[in-house]
């Protein structure tokens, strides 16, 4: 009906240029039409022109631009000086998504009819679609010099101007609303982008003047409250959405908003309420609920007294559902509330319902260990090793938690199996070759790092552990060469730096650079017990020793009492002329060391 509209349009603009009232016969375009006599008759070509013109219109009418256009450059080579004429065949090549032969004829236009707004405003949309916004502006002003009145014109000038000039964009839409008083859509671009640029304040000011055209529009209020919570009006955004819920206490929407202001405050338990309400509603979805409640249990793992909050949410979903996930994080939370019977009780009903299903198992576990709940992942774990033996991250997640929690023994067989498993997984190989370091198994571990970095040979903490393997293995030379390739490929690592200055001051050699390189771990880390160990071990070869003095105390201050520390500082305490303090050092720390032989001979001699 619109493109009918448009083409009478066209049509009467012809007729009113030609004044035809001629009979006129229809005649496909063809390539004998196109050719005119200059001797014709001008009256008869004007006939012809019209004809083809109404053609046209009529293929226009039906869709056909390509047929419409063929017509309308037939009646432009007979009637060269009718604008309508030409802005017709690019409005049909503007439909068509021909951008050039648009653009070529909508030029024509207005070379005809310079003042012509409908002409100004095809080639304004024409350069948009080209993505030449600055031409398209450029028209868009004409349109407006010529006709200060046409309000579209205006609207379409913001509404480019929305991505590149906001703040201009604002101040048309302003001009807008003072030419055409409150418009709702004006207002609602108004407001978005006075949100997008952080006008916070003047959008609230937006929406309320849409709410004096719409009182009791609940979009507008939902908008209102997403506006103060980003202002940090929590009070203000609590009793707005309040105002909603008793217009319509249902509204799920309005409950997950409510719910979103408390979480905004850390109001976990005030929001858990909305959420009960949620997850009671049979409209949402399982996967939703699960969701929702899901991220309760995440928030848990990172403030225990959610637990019971959590709990109760899944508690809700269960009432209507058998699905596993459910009683898999019911059981979760009771292991995690130490609550290890009913525990049990929910991990038989996860085994019955999906015996064939490892990735809860491994979803959750892994979200335990990523939140260095060790002790907790171990437990829960250990269910799942029951009924997945043979499960590559199940094995994984477990050998890496005993690990983490220092119990190496516990770890192995299962880092060891998950090597076999997946014998290219560099988790499982480093996991597994940090183990076996610990339990002073070195050749082994220097085996798998080597098979890790096959994988990935840049790896600097691989090459860090290998280094430093080595140099326990008192191998200097592989050790040096290993850790300057690493420091090739990440010059700031602040532990291959720490080590290997270490090791250098170890030897009495380079303490220069193995001070400028601990330091650039100190920088990183300043409160890490090892690498303030370290910088006091090579100020004391430098025979500094009140710095060296000063770090080592500061190292215990912050990572207690070792063996190692204890003997530097005593070593330290000697070298500053404090032998009874350096021996009271010596025995302690031959007490968290009773095998260390050197320690006892300087106790025994009372000199290093």
């Amino acid at each position: 009906m619109q493109m009918l509209k448009y083409s009478l349009l066209l049509l009467l603009t012809f007729i009113s240029i030609n004044c035809s009232s001629s009979i006129i016969t229809k005649q496909e375009p063809t390539e004998e039409n196109i050719t005119t006599n200059e001797n014709d008759n001008p009256k008869i070509n004007e006939k012809k022109s019209l004809e083809y013109f109404i053609d046209g219109a009529t293929a226009d009418a039906k869709k056909e631009y390509e047929k419409a256009i063929q017509y309308y450059i037939l009646a432009a080579q007979i009637a060269k000086d009718k604008a309508g004429i030409y802005y017709a065949i690019a409005n049909d090549y503007y439909i068509l998504s021909k951008i050039p032969p648009a653009l070529h004829y909508a030029k024509e236009a207005i070379a005809l009819d310079p003042k012509n707004i409908d002409y100004k405003d095809l080639l304004s949309a024409i350069y948009s679609s080209a993505s030449q916004f600055d031409s398209a502006l450029t028209v868009l002003n004409e349109i407006i010099a010529i006709d200060s009145t046409n309000l579209n014109s205006y609207y379409k000038l913001a509404r480019i101007y929305e991505n590149s000039q906001p703040s201009k964009a604002i101040k048309i839409y302003n001009k807008l609303t003072e030419k055409l008083g409150l418009d709702w859509n004006v207002l609602i671009r108004i407001a978005e982008l006075n949100e997008k640029l952080g006008n916070y304040e003047e959008a609230s000011k937006t929406l309320n003047q849409l709410l004096d055209i719409d009182p009791s529009n609940v979009q507008i209020q939902k908008l209102m409250v997403q506006l103060f919570v980003r202002q940090k009006k929590y009070d203000e955004a609590i009793k707005i959405i309040n105002s909603v819920l008793e217009l319509i206490p249902d509204d799920i929407e309005a409950h997950q908003i409510k719910a979103q202001v408390y979480i905004e405050q850390d109001k976990w338990k005030e929001a858990s309420k909305e959420f009960e309400f949620i997850l009671s509603n049979p409209s949402v979805s399982l996967e939703n609920k699960i969701n929702t409640a899901g991220t309760y249990f995440n928030m848990a793992l990172k403030d225990s007294t959610l637990f019971p909050f959590a709990y109760s949410l899944f508690s809700i979903i269960d009432k209507d559902t058998l699905d596993w996930q459910v009683k898999l994080y019911k059981g979760a939370i009771d292991v995690s509330m130490y609550r290890d019977s009913l525990a049990t009780i929910e991990f038989k009903k996860v085994i019955e319902l999906a015996k064939w299903n490892p990735d809860g198992w491994i979803r959750l576990g892994g979200l335990y260990f990523d939140n260095r709940k060790y002790d907790e992942a171990i437990k829960f774990m250990g269910q799942a090793i029951k009924q997945f033996p043979q499960n590559f991250a199940v094995n994984l997640i477990m050998g890496l938690s005993y690990a983490q929690s220092n119990k190496n023994e516990e770890a192995l067989p299962f880092l060891e199996k998950s090597v076999q498993l997946n014998p290219n997984d560099i988790n499982a190989l480093s996991g597994y070759s940090f183990t076996l370091r610990q339990l002073g198994k070195n050749d082994d571990a220097v085996y798998y790092l080597k098979k890790a970095l096959l994988i990935v040979p840049d790896d600097v903490n691989l090459l860090g552990t290998l280094g430093l393997i080595y140099n326990e293995q008192n191998k200097m030379a592989l050790s040096d060469s290993v850790y300057e390739s690493a420091l090739k490929i990440d010059s700031m690592n602040s532990l291959v730096n720490n080590n290997y200055a270490y090791s250098l001051s170890e030897r009495g050699i380079e303490l220069e650079r193995a001070l400028k390189m601990v330091k650039i771990a100190i920088t990183q880390d300043s409160l890490n017990a090892s690498y303030l160990d370290t910088i006091g071990w090579v100020y004391f070869k430098l025979n500094e020793f009140d710095l060296a003095k000063k770090y080592l105390k500061k190292a215990i201050e912050v990572g207690g009492e070792s063996a190692t520390m204890l003997d530097h500082l005593g070593d330290i305490e000697y070298n500053l002329n404090n032998q009874k303090e350096s021996i009271k050092l010596w025995e302690k720390a031959l007490i968290l060391d009773p095998k260390n032989e050197s320690i006892k001979k300087k106790i025994k001699t009372g000199k290093i």
